[in-house]
């Protein structure tokens, strides 16, 4: 829950800190009691601590970009992944966010690279195409002769809906679609499944 500015200013213990608690309920998951409680942690713990958390939330924010091929996050132009010579690049798992691919990853069972959409199409909200990473992967698709795609979007209706616009665009096309086995449940969300569900659901992978 964010906080009104005239609350910001009129905080007990200052202005300073009504920012702080508010920067701090703009977080996903933190509310205000919750937010009160992070701040009143930073006021207690020692200058040091206190500097060491902003300079982590600084350097992460300067030095952590988007791969340049698979646009998972990185501290590097191209990826750990995409830079391992082990790895299968003509075997390409499709995901909406980064830390799908930590999920994926945990897992060991799959020894492809990963393309990063950044999210699913939602036509109410105004996300299309365009806005997704889409056309750069039907470049990759061509450049990199791409066997199969692994469809690891999200069981809901958003990421159904995005696996078959991309399936529909490379209709015709030597690519081999697949997808998760269904022991993830409809509705949920990669990040959120044990470890044992994601490596069946990848060995058990079905054709889309």
């Amino acid at each position: 829950m964010s906080t009104k500015p005239f609350e910001i200013d009129q905080h007990p213990f200052g202005p300073a800190v009504g920012r702080l608690v508010h920067q701090f309920a703009l977080l996903p998951g933190i509310g205000r009691k919750s937010a009160e409680r992070l701040a009143n942690h930073i006021l207690s713990c020692s200058q040091a601590e206190a500097m060491a958390l902003a300079d982590a939330v600084r350097e992460v924010k300067r030095s952590i970009r988007r791969c340049t091929v698979c646009f998972n996050l990185t501290d590097r132009e191209v990826c750990h992944i995409c830079s391992d010579p082990r790895r299968d690049r003509k075997l390409v798992c499709i995901v909406e966010q980064p830390k799908d691919v930590n999920s994926l990853e945990a897992t060991s069972a799959f020894q492809g690279t990963y393309h990063v959409l950044g999210g699913h199409l939602a036509p109410l909200d105004g996300v299309g195409p365009d806005d997704l990473t889409i056309s750069a992967l039907m470049r990759r698709i061509r450049q990199d002769g791409v066997e199969e795609l692994v469809m690891a979007t999200n069981p809901t209706l958003e990421g159904d809906g995005t696996a078959l616009f991309i399936s529909n665009l490379l209709e015709g096309q030597p690519v081999r679609i697949t997808r998760l086995a269904r022991g993830i449940a409809t509705g949920s969300v990669l990040e959120f499944a044990n470890k044992e569900m994601l490596s069946d659901a990848l060995r058990g992978r079905q054709t889309f």
